[in-house]
């Protein structure tokens, strides 16, 4: 690692509206180091990095050196000359471009496009990370996880010297998680810069040479990594201390079935799945990526169609024919990708949480704008969104603010049945506590719980069965205080 940083802020600060996001942050980075970038949602991560991508316009007084050399009125276009890339979490790339596009978009100015060319170029990319995908496959037909690759791939072909990767690994499946290490490890061999931004903390030791910590905008700690451990960074975070602890029910209703999937069946994703969840239980329900548990839950809740099979609530059928059907059955439900599926963009956040039971927020048959951001600030309250305010853009959120934002919605909507897909991804640690919190409450009012999820500590931790998918069936069922990460995943890969 070279002595002097490739990149470096001084002084960076951030204020909108009279509130300061980011208050005298100084940051480097070597080239050649992973700089894992940690902090509670809200901390100021994001406004950091978007600042260093010039998408953001800092406040007076900022410094900011690359290769030494202080650099002007930082804007996109500049960043990407001096070869940073940043890799967002809610990747922007084209949908409807080719794998090989989108690596090499904007690489090539001519007017006649060489696609073999092109294609060569992305290949070399691809070959690079040890990695296979079909060039001529339209992004938007591809895997959420597969699209974070592409990324990378991207930031490899345009030779850059600072790559920014925030929440990695959020849509990567285990073996493309492994993947990814590789990669950062021939990156970093190469003298390219990374700063590694993510809530799953046995990833930060795992590949980072230091750490700093944000809370509430500030720099509270920097330090190589081997002077962490997970309890005292956790503690940095956000200012208290935290204890995971398995959160089974003691009140579960032994002879009342709540929900039921009978025979359920939707080729080519899932076929034949049959369980019930009694009143007050979580039941986790979890698989290697591609085992079919999402489509499972998005034909439960109407986005598709059923084949075959029933779903029951009371033991009475009610199969939804679409959302609106399932909602109104007491059926709710948290996509994996809340950008596409959740989020009703270019809105405020009271309008994104009110919009599943208008009729709460009537008056005289209208909509009452006062009487709904009233009524939605309350959930905001309830699960620490911040900013705490109820009219802010939904997309000026962080991504783990937006996931509670979602949580928020469906928490106002009374559920009798909620089912929650990956609810912590991209979700800090104190938050993550949050939401495990607020299931377990739902669950002991009487909701039925069916949390998706691949991250097997948090299965096992929340859940009190767990149900294992593999190729679209169900193929064992375990009890969560029995359970170990190791048999389960022996069981989603073997069935």
């Amino acid at each position: 690692m070279s002595t002097s940083p490739i990149l470096e802020v001084r002084h960076a600060s951030k204020t909108y509206s009279g509130t300061c996001v980011l208050s005298d942050v100084c940051f480097q980075l070597h080239a050649g180091e992973v700089h894992a970038l940690v902090g509670e949602n809200g901390a100021g991560k994001s406004t950091l990095i978007k600042i260093i991508a010039g998408v953001v316009t800092p406040d007076d007084g900022i410094q900011i050196f690359f290769d030494g050399n202080e650099v002007q009125k930082l804007t996109p276009r500049k960043s990407i000359e001096l070869g940073i890339s940043v890799i967002y979490q809610e990747i922007s790339l084209f949908p409807n471009l080719s794998v090989a596009e989108n690596i090499c978009k904007g690489m090539y100015q001519d007017a006649v496009v060489d696609f073999r060319k092109m294609r060569k170029t992305a290949q070399e990319a691809l070959d690079l990370m040890g990695i296979q995908m079909d060039l001529r496959q339209r992004l938007s037909d591809i895997s959420l996880g597969k699209r974070q690759l592409v990324a990378i791939a991207r930031a490899i072909t345009f030779h850059s010297r600072v790559i920014v990767m925030d929440e990695p690994t959020a849509a990567l499946s285990s073996s493309e998680v492994q993947m990814l290490y590789q990669i950062i490890e021939k990156l970093r061999s190469q003298g390219v810069g990374i700063i590694y931004i993510s809530h799953k903390l046995d990833e930060v030791f795992r590949v980072a040479d230091r750490i700093s910590v944000l809370r509430d905008g500030l720099l509270v700690a920097c330090d190589q990594a081997s002077a962490f451990d997970e309890q005292k960074l956790v503690s940095l975070m956000v200012g208290r201390e935290l204890r995971f602890l398995p959160m089974h029910s003691q009140h579960i209703e032994p002879d009342t079935v709540l929900f039921e999937s009978r025979g359920f069946t939707c080729e080519p994703w899932f076929r034949d799945i049959s369980f019930s969840v009694r009143a007050g239980e979580i039941v986790g329900l979890t698989g290697l990526v591609g085992a079919g548990r999402s489509e499972w839950a998005q034909t439960v809740f109407g986005m598709n169609k059923a084949q075959a099979g029933d779903v029951l609530i009371h033991g009475q059928s009610v199969t939804p024919r679409s959302a609106s059907e399932a909602i109104e059955r007491g059926i709710c439900y948290l996509p994996e990708d809340r950008r596409a599926q959740g989020l009703f963009q270019g809105n405020p956040m009271y309008k994104n949480i009110s919009v599943v039971a208008l009729q709460k927020v009537l008056k005289n048959g209208l909509l009452n704008r006062s009487l709904e951001i009233s009524a939605t600030s309350d959930y905001i309250d309830k699960i620490s969104i911040r900013p705490n305010d109820p009219t802010i853009n939904v997309e000026n959120l962080s991504g783990g603010n937006q996931q509670k934002a979602l949580i928020a919605r469906w928490l106002y909507a009374d559920p009798k049945v909620l089912i929650v897909d990956e609810p912590t991804s991209g979700v800090d640690v104190g938050a993550k506590l949050e939401i495990h919190r607020l299931l377990r409450q739902l669950a002991s009012q009487g909701v039925c719980v069916i949390l998706i999820s691949s991250d097997l500590p948090e299965v096992i931790a929340l859940s009190d069965r767990i149900l294992v998918m593999r190729r679209g069936s169900l193929v064992a069922e375990v009890q969560a205080a029995e359970a170990t990460q190791e048999a389960i995943l022996a069981k989603g890969l073997m069935g």
